[in-house]
């Protein structure tokens, strides 16, 4: 059985690009609060965007010359994204608020979104969140499949609250390279999205420990702060799911499935459940419109590949990864098992090619860890080195 969630670790959602029919406030079937335990966390969406002592001195005393210099976009940009300053890196391990990320001097594309958004505003830069209708980026953790979308911020300068006026045309801060994001329609996002974005993100997090008391409050609270967006109800389910509270968890993705009737993702789900529950005709029906919307989902070929692997076929194994790695070349998890695949069929210098780009396409600092390690352990054990730089394809 696969459950798959929404996550936003890096982006905005794909599956909320389009115009959501959801409107008003949440029907309170939705919440069973006397089924969890209180949450240990604090769900305060004032923290999201909050400053701290020390992000307000770098902008006063750290960076106040080049603010004044460059102006306050490109100055703030430069301090933020050069490794002259701060040094920032890409961790998408953990969803940060904009104190932490700038303590941490890391965080995942949401997280460096709200620390940027939170620099322009007190600076008085006007800022806006956009969302980019991109195909959908999967990851996995367990059985759980994570999605992400994309979003970036532009910033806009009218006034400044620490004595620099000005204006200057409006930046945008993309942590996508500009190829791959020329030409993608965009959609403007509203601030409480943007925080139930944040919201929906730690709840999945605590999904993936397995905390699901802070899990559900963190879904609670998504869903409030921004009715429209679709993944908090999704992950909402999910949440239900692994409680074991079946039936509440199908009214939850029925709900969705209602104003969203061809979300493939909960569609998916909820026949997951209905299986589980023993209503075979109900989740037959639903996969036979699944069939019809998504036939080959996310992780299709790479399952194929690791049954593969399990009947010692290395060569059927590494051409189902290699098709996995066409259309998804930005998971690292499927560089790394074409990597196996090739080291089991004896041909070493792909095998460490296919171990690099694992290296290159992972975002967590744990995973560059693991395949560094592997790398060097296939170089040293086999000597059989790889030119330095970039793999090849």
């Amino acid at each position: 059985m696969r459950i798959l969630v929404s996550a936003l670790f890096c982006v905005l959602l794909g599956a909320c690009a389009a115009p959501s029919r959801f409107v008003g406030e949440p029907p309170g079937f939705l919440f069973q609060d006397e089924s969890f335990a209180a949450p240990r966390e604090r769900f305060d969406a004032s923290d999201v965007f909050a400053l701290s002592d020390s992000m307000r001195r770098f902008l006063t005393v750290d960076i106040a010359r080049q603010l004044r210099s460059m102006g306050l976009a490109n100055g703030l940009i430069n301090a933020l994204y050069t490794k002259d300053l701060v040094q920032l890196e890409y961790d998408a391990s953990m969803t940060r608020n904009a104190s932490e990320a700038f303590d941490a001097r890391a965080g995942n594309c949401l997280s460096l979104v709200i620390m940027t958004a939170a620099f322009a505003r007190e600076l008085g830069l006007r800022v806006e969140f956009h969302g980019a209708r991109t195909d959908e980026i999967w990851s996995r953790s367990g059985d759980l499949l994570l999605g992400d979308g994309h979003v970036n911020v532009t910033l806009g300068s009218w006034h400044s609250d620490i004595g620099i006026r000005g204006y200057q045309n409006p930046l945008t801060v993309d942590f996508l390279p500009a190829d791959e994001i020329s030409g993608l329609p965009t959609r403007k996002i509203s601030e409480p999205t943007v925080i139930a974005m944040y919201m929906n993100n730690k709840a999945v997090e605590a999904l993936v420990q397995g905390r699901l008391d802070d899990a559900y409050g963190w879904a609670r609270e998504a869903i409030r702060r921004s009715p429209e967006f679709v993944s908090s109800y999704n992950t909402l389910g999910v949440i239900y799911e692994r409680h074991g509270d079946l039936q509440q968890a199908a009214r939850v993705f029925g709900y969705v499935l209602a104003q969203a009737p061809d979300n493939a993702t909960v569609m998916s789900n909820l026949a997951d459940v209905q299986t589980r529950l023993g209503n075979e005709s109900e989740a037959a029906a639903l996969r036979a419109r699944l069939a019809k919307i998504d036939p080959q989902p996310p992780y299709y070929f790479f399952d194929l590949g690791m049954a593969a692997m399990q009947q010692n076929d290395f060569r059927t194994a590494k051409t189902w990864f290699a098709k996995e790695v066409a259309r998804a070349d930005y998971n690292h998890e499927f560089h790394f098992w074409l990597g196996v695949a090739y080291f089991k069929l004896g041909d070493i210098e792909r095998a460490q090619r296919q171990l690099l780009l694992a290296l290159e396409r992972s975002s967590a600092r744990s995973d560059r860890d693991l395949y560094a390690a592997k790398l060097a352990w296939l170089r040293s054990n086999l000597q059989v080195p790889i030119a330095p730089g970039k793999a090849a394809d």
